[in-house]
């Protein structure tokens, strides 16, 4: 695959090896992308520490699916499944835009299994009185 400097000015890189729409239709881990496409490489030795999800905790309201600039949370059947780790880079927006108390996704270190870190989870803040 070619650098992004190889390619020449205005060049078309198209994401997908098949039709577009009909790969749109599917979920991100079962799409056929292109060798140009960034779906295609793992950004994960970026993350210093990763989003965990929580289940138990979450609503569904989609926040973090929306925000997430990498397309990295994962959805099946109209609830949250988790992240997808390979395309995660650990930004925290997910986190940020999360309205449950406590939260449903929280930040640990990149080395903290999953199951560990829900083991460690916060505990419900108390609102502040004005």
């Amino acid at each position: 695959m070619k650098d992004w400097n190889e390619f020449e000015m205005g060049a078309v890189l198209f994401p997908f090896e098949k039709n577009a729409q009909s790969e749109m239709e599917k979920h991100n881990d079962e799409r056929h992308y292109t060798e140009q496409s960034y779906f295609t490489t793992s950004v994960a030795h970026w993350r210093v520490a990763k989003p965990v999800h929580n289940n138990t905790i979450c609503i569904n309201c989609f926040n973090c699916w929306v925000y997430c600039p990498d397309a990295a949370i994962l959805s099946r059947e109209g609830k949250l499944k988790g992240v997808d780790y390979s395309h995660c880079k650990g930004c925290g927006v997910c986190v940020d835009v999360c309205p449950t108390n406590p939260k449903s996704l929280w930040m640990f270190e990149e080395q903290i299994e999953p199951a560990t870190a829900l083991t460690q989870w916060p505990q419900k803040q108390e609102k502040r009185k004005s």
